[in-house]
């Protein structure tokens, strides 16, 4: 895409393909007030070996949006083919030739309330957005957040929902207020929970650990590639109950999802893990993970310039 600003970049809204400029939305509708939509944030990722674009996991993150609409009490309008021939036609659109990140929402439109269920439009925002480089930024600094994790009994969090996402802006805020990068939340049980967007995954003893689904948090695409990739790696994994105080004693630490990827943490509560610097596991999964999104795991991948077969 030869517009890196992103100014004249085209959305899909409404079974239209319009600017992005132009596209409306009632300012008293549901999703307006109170955050009353389901979304995914997809990743697609340019290959030079194979010419082409790859939209990551598509198929999960369709199959999640999905279970979202149900717990939030809405019904899609569209079926999972229907979203994927709109996501490829707008990245058509805006000719995507590198790393870009993609916003696929369903919201409630119209002038009703907070208990209203319909009606249900959609938008697809795509916008370039470069991968990250763990090999050239310092790693971040986390703190235990004095905000508890939302769950099931409050605010589901394993639906994607945008009101659910005010949670993660207080404890965001927060952590930058107090002078730090990230902040690790607790569960209702005090158990660690996850970051503000993004799973925590802790190394320790040749171990990849990550706390479970019921630890309040999403159900990631993101962390579940990561184990797996482990697995591929020849490394122990775990998923399990983990309390706070084993981060202090972590060899690495790093977060990750979709729209962050992966960020190590070199500090939590200003106790130093390991040796303060990315560790050596950190980027040999980064690294293993960039591989899959631009080629290696081509059952992960979704072609957006040709069907070819990614071998």
């Amino acid at each position: 895409m030869t517009d890196s600003s992103n100014k004249n970049r085209i959305i899909w809204f409404k079974d239209e393909l319009i600017k992005a400029t132009e596209a409306k939305v009632n300012i008293l509708s549901p999703t307006a007030q109170y955050g009353l939509n389901a979304f995914e944030g997809l990743r697609g990722y340019w290959s030079n070996k194979y010419n082409n674009l790859f939209i990551f996991r598509l198929d999960e993150h369709l199959e999640r949006l999905q279970k979202s609409c149900q717990i939030l009490g809405i019904t899609s309008p569209y079926d999972n083919k229907e979203i994927t021939e709109a996501t490829i036609k707008v990245l058509h659109a805006n000719t995507f030739r590198c790393d870009v990140s993609i916003r696929v929402t369903l919201f409630v439109d119209g002038e009703g309330g907070w208990s209203s269920s319909n009606p249900v439009n959609m938008f697809i925002a795509p916008i370039a957005k470069p991968r990250s480089d763990i090999n050239l930024e310092n790693g971040k600094k986390g703190m235990i957040s004095s905000f508890e994790r939302i769950n099931d009994n409050s605010m589901p969090p394993r639906a994607k929902v945008g009101a659910n996402y005010i949670n993660s802006r207080y404890a965001y805020l927060e952590a930058q207020s107090l002078s730090f990068d990230f902040p690790i939340m607790l569960d209702r049980m005090g158990k660690v929970s996850e970051s503000s967007g993004s799973c925590l995954m802790m190394f320790r003893d040749g171990i990849l650990i990550t706390p479970p689904n019921n630890a309040s948090i999403v159900e990631s695409i993101t962390r579940n590639t990561l184990l797996e990739l482990s697995k591929k790696l020849n490394h122990e994994t775990e998923i399990r109950s983990v309390e706070k105080t084993e981060l202090y004693l972590a060899d690495e630490i790093f977060l990750c999802g979709s729209s962050v990827e992966i960020i190590p943490l070199i500090s939590i509560d200003n106790q130093t893990i390991g040796n303060g610097l990315t560790g050596s596991f950190t980027k040999k999964i980064y690294k293993e993970y960039i591989n899959a999104v631009t080629g290696s795991q081509p059952n992960w991948l979704t072609s957006v310039w040709k069907n070819s077969e990614v071998c």
